[in-house]
């Protein structure tokens, strides 16, 4: 075995075929689209790269065969609650269903990571932020979300095999459109119903601007200072929101108000992997054109991207709220046959409990794992956030 550090666009590209060449008989797998992995590693498009560096290498056997692919990565603004030393990453993790290719390639990360002053390693993780790429799945073994990890079941083993523990799980819940509601949370709503001072509304696309206003103060006020998480410009909520904007259904992205002003949000899309699926990873003008018609179509499913209420109004019910009133427009359009969340972390018990107060069932998990250099350090999970 020959494992080759990532040099040049040629090698960048190789790093995609390793994908490609390992889950082509995988029906479940879905072909991420170049670009979105390219962008990870081009250090004029990722931001990550002003507090960080990487190291890719790829796998490939005495005959030339791919047998794998690794990331690792250094990152000064990666940080975990309750975590009081440096910690690095690997990731976009691909291998054939051998331990000793697992781990030279973990073990090669190790090393590079040990020479930037990490003591510990998180995988798999992303190179950036953590709605995408992030964790390995371990329960759920369907078609991927946008985005979204996925590998088959044996990568388990050679992560646990190597000494890998999990540091927490990520669990998504999804449900049916037209499953009924938990009859509390219907109570729940009722009650801030009869409250004039409340009300809910979804996207208008011709006053983006005062949406992209209120989202600003609610993850400000719900989510800053949260995890890790910094304030948001109102720059940098433009620039999402006009990123997503031509693939935005304006009666999936909620608003609540209280007195007028936004108290909380309930962000979806529709799931855009249905559409990526058919492009073979490629995003050019002809596969834009493809994309648009099919948008036009639709999506059978819908996906959970944000979701919050500001600090003063949770436990209020606000939550039912905004959900039940976006059902009243989301189920009569019949649009959608299924819901599904990104990712609860476990250590966030309040959120977890509000999707499954919905009715929904877990249907996916995906774990981020933790590895400790020095064996006598503590094993510490996640700390809960309450």
């Amino acid at each position: 075995m020959e494992l080759i550090p990532v040099k040049d666009k040629k090698d960048g590209k190789e790093f995609l075929k390793v994908a490609v060449e390992l889950n082509r008989n995988d029906p479940n797998w879905i072909r991420p689209l170049d670009k979105d992995i390219l962008e990870v590693f081009d250090p004029s498009k990722n931001k990550s790269f002003r507090h960080g560096e990487c190291q890719r290498w790829i796998l490939k056997d005495d005959g030339g065969r791919f047998l794998g692919r690794i990331a690792a990565f250094t990152n000064k603004h990666y940080k975990n609650k309750g975590t009081d030393f440096p910690v690095g990453g690997i990731g976009f993790f691909e291998c054939v269903e051998d331990q000793r290719a697992a781990n030279l390639m973990l073990g090669t990360s190790m090393e590079w990571l040990k020479g930037k002053g990490m003591e510990g390693m998180d995988g798999p993780i992303n190179f950036g932020e953590r709605d995408r790429w992030w964790g390995l799945v371990v329960e759920g073994f369907y078609p991927p979300l946008y985005c979204m990890n996925y590998n088959p079941p044996y990568y388990q083993g050679l992560f646990e095999n190597f000494g890998f523990r999990p540091y927490f799980h990520q669990l998504c819940f999804g449900m049916k459109v037209a499953d009924p509601m938990n009859n509390k949370f219907r109570e729940r709503h009722d009650r801030l119903a009869a409250d004039p001072g409340y009300s809910a509304r979804h996207i208008d696309k011709k006053q983006l601007d005062r949406f992209i206003d209120d989202f600003t103060v609610i993850y400000n006020k719900a989510w800053a200072g949260h995890g890790g998480n910094k304030t948001i410009e109102r720059r940098q909520a433009a620039k999402i929101f006009h990123s997503m904007k031509k693939v935005m259904d304006e009666e999936i992205v909620w608003y609540i108000y209280y007195k007028g002003q936004p108290i909380g949000c309930w962000l979806n899309l529709p799931d855009l992997n249905e559409f990526f699926r058919k492009l073979n990873g490629k995003f050019g003008i002809i596969q834009k054109l493809r994309f648009l018609l099919m948008m036009r179509k639709g999506s059978k499913k819908f996906v959970g991207l944000v979701f919050g209420i500001i600090p003063e109004f949770q436990g209020t019910g606000a939550d039912a709220y905004i959900i039940l009133e976006g059902a009243k427009v989301i189920i009569p359009a019949a649009r959608y046959e299924e819901y599904e969340m990104q990712w609860i972390g476990d250590f966030n018990p309040k959120m977890v409990n509000i999707a499954e107060s919905l009715g929904t069932r877990l249907n996916r998990k995906l774990t981020t794992y933790r590895y400790l250099f020095d064996p006598n350090r503590e094993f510490k999970r996640h700390p809960s956030l309450g």
